[in-house]
Formats: structure tokens, sequence, C-alpha cells
């Protein structure tokens, strides 16, 4: 039907016989894969050590953002707590000096700055005074080595130890062999295995010190050229 006037409406149909393409999903990713994987996608990608050393990064950030959060104040009272665990050790550092390692053995009778025998006697008379035993008797041992090496009874031997000292100074001075083996046993305890001593083991020592001043030695061999 049609009239003049009258608003004509026509239905377009279009049929269309083409059939969508329905492509299964895991196979289009594969594809999608496969093409991302071609080198010319990846020529800007950081190397392995770029990603290693960001992931490093990554981590330190996370670490100290944590530690920030714990700590009173935040950032700035992380950054407090740091200097100050820097300025104790710095002051350790300053108390104690630079650590040096010793050469000499862990039994050997004296250290690295060799002293007289006088030396070591009015050293050992100062701790005497202040009480510190321990460090007298080192002392007046060492002063009792020492006086037998000035007086050629000994050979200064570097390294020789408490306990050889005194079997060798028993040689010429065989009356002192048990006083000379006691007063090594008293200074190997007091220095290595730590035993605290008193104001009698110094006085023995000290005694022992004096006597062998006064001790004649034995001699046991005969001068070269007196038998001739």
């Amino acid at each position: 039907m049609s009239g003049v006037g009258a608003p004509t409406t026509r239905l377009l149909i279009r049929a269309s016989g083409d059939v969508p393409v329905d492509t299964p999903r895991v196979p289009a990713r594969e594809a999608a894969e496969h093409e991302l994987s071609k080198p010319m996608y990846h020529e800007n990608d950081p190397s392995l050590l770029q990603r290693g050393l960001d992931q490093l990064w990554d981590w330190i950030g996370d670490l100290l953002n944590a530690a920030s959060g714990a700590a009173p104040g935040g950032p700035v009272g992380l950054v407090v707590l740091a200097l100050v665990a820097v300025g104790l050790v710095a002051a350790l550092w300053w108390r104690l000096g630079t650590p040096h390692r010793g050469v000499r053995s862990p039994d050997t009778l004296f250290d690295d700055s060799p002293r007289t025998a006088a030396e070591h006697r009015a050293a050992a008379e100062t701790h005497a005074a202040a009480h510190r035993w321990n460090e007298a008797v080192q002392e007046r041992m060492r002063a009792v080595v020492r006086s037998l090496e000035e007086r050629a009874l000994l050979d200064p031997r570097p390294g020789r130890t408490a306990d050889e000292a005194a079997a060798e100074a028993a040689r010429p001075l065989p009356s002192q062999a048990t006083r000379l083996r006691a007063a090594a046993r008293e200074f190997d305890d007091v220095t290595y295995g730590g035993r605290v001593t008193d104001r009698q083991a110094y006085l023995t020592m000290r005694a022992l010190d004096l006597d062998l001043e006064a001790a004649k030695p034995l001699l046991t061999s005969t001068p070269r050229g007196a038998a001739e």
C-alpha cells in the first residue's frame, strides 16, 4: 500500500554467507607468544645482570622501608640510629686502638719490645703497688730470665718459654731448680691458665729473683785451653 505523502519504510535485509572465524584460545596464545619471542621485540630489554641488580636494589629498598617504619621517628629515626652505631664503633676503635697481630707464639715469655731486667723489676713493683698481682708476677718472672741472660747464664733466645728458661737455668744453678720450675708454673698459670694470683705469690717470685742475683753458678765446662 502506498499513498501520497505517506512515509515509506523499507527493510533491507542483507544475507551473508560468511561464517565468523572462531580461533581456539590456546593456539592463539601460542601464536602470540611465538611472535613476541622474536629478537626484534627484545632489542632494548635489560640484561640478566641488570635485572639481578634491579631486584637487589628493590630488596634493599624494601628492607630500608621496613626498618624506617619500625624505627622511632621513621626515616629520620633510622638515620639517627645509624649515626649512633657508627659513633659507638668509632669510640671503641679509639679506645681499644687498632688490633695488632702478634708475631710471637702463645707461650713466649717476652713480648716484641725487649727490656732490661731492671726495667722488668720496676714494672713489677709498679703493678705490685697497685695490687695487680698477676701482672706483677709476670714482670718479675721476666726480670728473672732477663737477669740470667744479662749474666750470660742463659743465651738470649727469642721465643723462649718460661718452662724452657727454668730448665736451662737449672743447669748452672741446680740448687734453684725446684724454685725455678715453680716460678715458671706460676707464670704459665696466671698468663695462660686464667688463674688469679695473690701478694704471697709475688713475694715468692721476688725472693727468687733476689736470691738468683746472689747465687754462684756451677761451672760445668772447662775453659778452652785449660787442659793444654
